[in-house]
C-alpha cells in the first residue's frame, strides 16, 4: 500500500465517532466467539458504550487514535501509556489494548503501518516494552503479531464471571511483548 496513514488522536468530543467505528470494525472480526446476544452485549455494554469511552478519553493514562485512509476512518488504536500489569514494571511498558483495523483493509500495509506509529509512541514516552493481550484462537491476528517481532509471555483465561455470554472455548488469551 502507497498510500500512508494518517494516525489522529482523539479525545472525548469525538467520543461517538469512536463507539460506532469500534462496533463496526469488531463486529465482522469476532463473532464467532460469543453465545446469541454476546456481541451486542460485549459493544453496546461492555467495550463501546459512548460513555464508556468518554470515561477512558478524560483518563490521562488511556490515549486513542483513529486512523483514516484517504480521510475515511479505517481503524483505531487503544494505548495504555503506564500498564498496571503484574508482570510489567509501568514505568517502562507501554500497552497497546486495542489495535483494530476494517476488514477491507487486513492485508494491505496499514497493520503495519499502525504498529509502526505504536513503536514510535512508545519510544516517544521512553518505554523499553509494548505488551498486548490477544485471543488465543485469533491465528491471524497472532501471525501478525509475531511478524511484527512479538513474542507470547503469558496465557490466561477470560473471567467467566464477566464474560458470561464468551464461548467457553474462546476464553483463552495470550500475553505478547516486544522489547524495544
Amino acid at each position: 500500500m502507497n498510500t500512508p496513514l494518517e494516525i489522529i488522536q482523539i479525545n472525548e468530543s469525538k467520543a461517538q465517532i469512536l463507539s460506532d467505528l469500534a462496533k463496526k470494525i469488531y463486529i465482522p472480526h469476532y463473532p464467532y466467539l460469543w453465545e446469541e446476544g454476546g456481541v451486542d452485549w460485549y459493544i453496546n455494554e461492555y467495550a463501546y458504550p459512548v460513555a464508556k469511552i468518554e470515561a477512558e478519553l478524560k483518563d490521562r493514562n488511556n490515549v486513542h487514535f483513529i486512523a483514516y485512509l484517504n480521510k475515511e476512518a479505517i481503524g483505531y488504536l487503544k494505548i495504555n501509556i503506564n500498564t498496571a500489569t503484574k508482570s510489567f514494571d509501568p514505568n517502562c511498558t507501554l500497552e497497546l489494548e486495542r489495535i483494530y483495523i476494517d476488514i477491507q483493509c487486513i492485508q494491505k500495509g496499514v497493520g503495519s503501518q499502525m504498529m509502526n506509529f505504536v513503536k514510535q509512541l512508545a519510544v516517544k514516552y521512553n518505554k523499553k516494552e509494548i505488551v498486548l493481550k490477544a485471543m488465543d484462537s485469533a491465528e491471524k491476528a497472532l501471525q501478525f503479531y509475531k511478524k511484527n517481532g512479538f513474542e507470547i509471555t503469558g496465557s490466561f483465561k477470560l473471567p467467566e464471571s464477566v464474560f458470561t455470554l464468551i464461548k467457553p472455548e474462546f476464553r483463552g488469551m495470550y500475553i505478547l511483548s516486544f522489547k524495544l
